[in-house]
């Protein structure tokens, strides 16, 4: 078992990544367990994922501004804080910011992300 606490401050430097994501994102670690991690992300307005899916899903919790997720087919949808999401296994989707606000989530990811552009 691993508690991590809310004062939990992430042993690896924010960085911003650039082959999952357009616009500027910073991701914090949280957690790495076999086939399952834990970010904190925070997209500045404008900044989303590129389509992608996860093995076995995902769940996303917003914890700062609002922003958007969109599966495959659908409209994208507004997000706000204390909003939870979950993305079943294999479904393809993006989630970021809006044109105008940040967001920040804490993100669960099961499964190995496979991005498709």
């Amino acid at each position: 078992m691993q508690l991590i606490r809310a004062s939990h401050k992430p042993e690896a430097a924010s960085r911003q990544p650039t082959e999952t994501f357009t616009g500027t994102v910073h991701m914090d670690p949280i957690f790495t367990a076999d086939d399952c991690m834990g970010n904190n992300v925070c997209f500045t307005p404008g900044a989303r994922t590129f389509w992608h899916y996860h093995e076995r899903g995902q769940i996303l919790t917003v914890t700062l501004g609002y922003g958007l997720v969109c599966s495959e087919g659908q409209a994208p949808r507004r997000l706000q804080v204390g909003d939870m999401v979950h993305v079943p296994a294999g479904e393809k989707h993006w989630h970021g910011g809006t044109n105008t606000t940040c967001m920040a989530h804490t993100a669960i990811s099961l499964g190995s992300p496979c991005a498709t552009h």
